[in-house]
């Protein structure tokens, strides 16, 4: 997998964003990370829509890790959706969340969940867990690169 590969991570904790971009750092994780702040933006990125329409600066994650608890669209239904889009349906999602409730943890699993991962309470562990991260989902696991089709001209389509 190439270092260059990006990670979208979907989580509205300011203090969380900055907790998980350190200790990737420590961990010697270098993808860019592209931030998701809710549900709606998560899906936006995803959609290409908007903001993010260039592919060239928002590309398609080679990973997304997803908040459960969130503002607008939470966690299980930026899920469903991705398992829902064809284009999007490999790439893996892992939730990392501060939920370790079983009715979380199997409804996650149900929607298409590929691991489910509770934040560390400490900094080192977050270290461990990137560290993990980045052996695992990055260096041994062998997924697919995720491309985005072209749209359809659809001002073509009326004409």
């Amino acid at each position: 997998m190439t270092d260059d590969a990006v990670i979208l991570l979907v989580e509205d904790r300011e203090d969380d964003v900055l907790l998980i971009k350190k200790s990737f750092e420590r961990a010697h994780l270098t993808n860019p990370v592209q931030v998701a702040r809710d549900g709606d933006e998560a899906i936006a990125y995803l959609s290409g829509e908007g903001e993010f329409g260039n592919r060239a600066d928002n590309p398609l994650p080679i990973l997304i890790l997803l908040d459960l608890k969130m503002p607008k669209v939470g966690g299980f239904e930026v899920l469903s959706w991705v398992r829902k889009q064809e284009e999007l349906r490999a790439i893996p999602v892992i939730v990392l969340t501060c939920s370790d409730q079983i009715r979380d943890v199997n409804k996650a699993y149900e929607l298409g969940a590929n691991s489910f991962l509770v934040k560390p309470l400490d900094f080192e562990n977050y270290i461990e867990l990137s560290k993990l991260l980045r052996q695992y989902w990055l260096k041994t696991v062998v997924v697919t690169t995720p491309v985005r089709p072209p749209r359809e001209n659809t001002e073509a389509f009326w004409r």
